[in-house]
């Protein structure tokens, strides 16, 4: 059986961890690469490493700091933040990065997904969506959840999924930092959708929204956190000897 995966996120903007709630007002948190060390060191299954920033402000992403981080973990990297070309793909990757997230880049120009899943294989190539609800029906947001692209959000998963994304981070910005639980119909909407990797992130605030997760969604992969996980409120190891008491399998 497929071990499901905890992966804590690090937001990353002028160099440091930052966390908000819905996508906004935004806080200080600690050092990336001290807090990279620490998750690495203490069972993690991945990291997600986002310069939320980059996109919004039209630049490229600071890659002195992803190197630090790269030569801190020996867990996979996932990196994200101002990915618009296939060089930034490359980029990235040359740092030590083991995945590439794509997000408004892609919205800009779909083709980025095809073009970096042809060059490095689809595993390399990680969806990243900001979702909200409008009128009811879910969109997909662009630069950091600031724009609204009028996108549904359903259907441009499967988009980025046939033209070879390798799996998909479904950001619920409903429920950002909220910690009243991950966005579950917004979750099964898109595992109904597609047959690749799905990674929550999104709402988590305590060891059972996990639980939940993983019980009524068998088909979500791994569970995505930032603050919770940033201000020792839910330790990893913890979250992980719960998990496997409720018979979800999870690497300890």
């Amino acid at each position: 059986m497929i071990t499901k995966r905890i992966i804590p996120c690090l937001d990353v903007k002028n160099g440091r961890v930052v966390k908000g709630v819905n996508f906004a007002g935004l806080s200080d948190v600690s050092s990336p690469v001290e807090l990279a060390k620490y998750y690495s060191d203490h069972g993690a299954d991945e990291l997600v490493f986002y310069d939320i920033t980059a996109s919004a402000e039209g630049r490229q992403l600071f890659t002195d700091i992803l190197c630090e981080v790269a030569r801190t973990v020996f867990i996979p990297l996932t990196v994200g933040g101002g990915i618009n070309t296939v060089d930034d793909f490359d980029r990235v990757l040359k740092c030590g990065a083991d995945k590439v997230s794509v997000n408004s880049g892609a919205i800009r120009n779909p083709a980025l997904i095809g073009e970096a899943a042809k060059r490095y294989g689809d595993q390399c190539v990680v969806l990243s969506v900001d979702i909200a609800r409008v009128d009811g029906t879910f969109r997909v947001f662009a630069k950091g959840g600031r724009e609204n692209t009028g996108m549904e959000a359903i259907e441009w998963i499967r988009r980025g999924v046939d033209a070879g994304a390798g799996e998909i981070v479904v950001n619920s910005i409903d429920t950002d930092g909220v910690k009243r639980g991950f966005d579950l119909e917004m979750l099964e909407a898109v595992c109904n959708a597609v047959s690749v990797p799905v990674i929550a992130s999104g709402g988590a605030g305590c060891i059972d929204h996990f639980t939940t997760l993983f019980q009524a969604l068998p088909k979500v992969d791994a569970g995505l956190a930032a603050s919770i996980f940033h201000f020792r409120e839910v330790e990893i190891k913890d979250l992980k000897a719960e998990l496997r008491k409720n018979n979800i399998p999870v690497r300890l």
